[in-house]
């Protein structure tokens, strides 16, 4: 009697196993395709983008690098999901960035070519033995979009624990670099937002059921009313009503959370929805990336032109990141 349950054991545990190596290689592509798409146009204006669009993977550009590379965005949702493929540490992942900064870790090209001046204080203060939830920046003007980038892998780590785990541990990964509610907040959002559209392809019923989910659970633990305000386009209109001119492409973690979800709501493909978050301009391979995170989750890497994916740089290395995520995670 027992070799039956065994072998359903056994079927239950590898069905698991490709599902989870599916979704992160969905993810981890996703985000680092868009985040390729909008290197060559970082710091670009909506105004120089309307008149020649990103259209296609490209290079060159405002870093001169190759199609297909990526920058510290991809960079550090790689070194994210490398700690979480050996087990859930906070050292583990500072380390992770440290040697990502001082030594080129995860890097597209072997060197990093751009970061945040918060994260890379931040980083500082980790290299000076400043303990990884408190090392991130907790003054409002330090709320960039550097955590928020890099956050999606831990969705993948947290999606079936309680809303209070996945709050507070998404609270210390974003600390190592942004502590500031702001940017935990918008962590936060975003991956609750990830966790939903892993059970449904229904985007729209994802970003209602945010807004009841989202507030409720923020005022359960007396999170400030004026911080869950910053988030009232989200939480209580709807943003997908909006034109371009309303929306920014700036660093600001608010706009870089409300140009994501924006664009994946009012497009219908992968392509589309990076490419509109690239054309919004300033800083287009972050809301690229974070967009094409979600993006990729959604549709699928299926969906994402083989053109583009077959430029991408290291996209076996990051194949075989997504393979070892998913046996740890399965194996959990």
């Amino acid at each position: 009697m027992g070799a039956p349950n065994d072998k359903g054991r056994l079927n239950v545990f590898y069905k698991s196993n490709f599902w989870n190596q599916s979704m992160i290689r969905n993810a981890l592509l996703g985000l680092a395709v868009g985040d390729a798409l909008g290197v060559p146009y970082e710091f670009k204006s909506r105004e120089q983008l309307e008149k020649s669009p990103a259209v296609t993977m490209t290079g060159y550009g405002t870093y001169n690098l190759p199609p297909g590379t990526w920058s510290d965005d991809s960079s550090l949702a790689f070194c994210l999901s490398e700690a979480l493929a050996n087990d859930f540490s906070l050292e583990d992942i500072a380390k992770s960035f440290q040697k990502w900064y001082f030594s080129n870790y995860w890097t597209a090209r072997g060197e990093v070519f751009d970061v945040g001046i918060t994260t890379r204080q931040a980083i500082y203060r980790l290299s000076k033995g400043v303990r990884s939830d408190l090392a991130g920046g907790f003054d409002e003007i330090e709320n960039g979009n550097g955590s928020l980038m890099r956050i999606l892998p831990l969705v993948f780590y947290i999606r079936n624990l309680s809303i209070a785990e996945r709050f507070q541990i998404t609270k210390d990964v974003s600390s190592i670099t942004h502590g500031h509610i702001r940017s935990v907040i918008a962590c936060f959002y975003y991956l609750e937002f990830a966790r939903l559209l892993l059970e449904s392809n229904d985007k729209h019923t994802v970003y209602e059921k945010l807004k009841v989910d989202v507030p409720k659970f923020l005022n359960s633990i007396s999170i400030n009313p004026m911080e869950i305000k910053q988030f009232d386009r989200l939480l209580n209109d709807h943003i997908s009503d909006l034109s371009s001119f309303e929306i920014s492409g700036s660093g600001y973690v608010v706009h870089c959370l409300e140009a994501s979800i924006w664009c994946l709501l009012s497009t219908d493909s992968y392509p589309e929805a990076v490419l509109k978050a690239v054309n919004l301009g300033e800083d287009t391979d972050t809301t690229a990336c974070v967009t094409g995170g979600l993006a990729g989750i959604l549709y699928g890497a299926k969906n994402i032109p083989e053109s583009w994916i077959n430029l991408l740089t290291r996209r076996m290395d990051i194949e075989d990141l997504a393979n070892r995520l998913a046996e740890r995670l399965g194996n959990n």
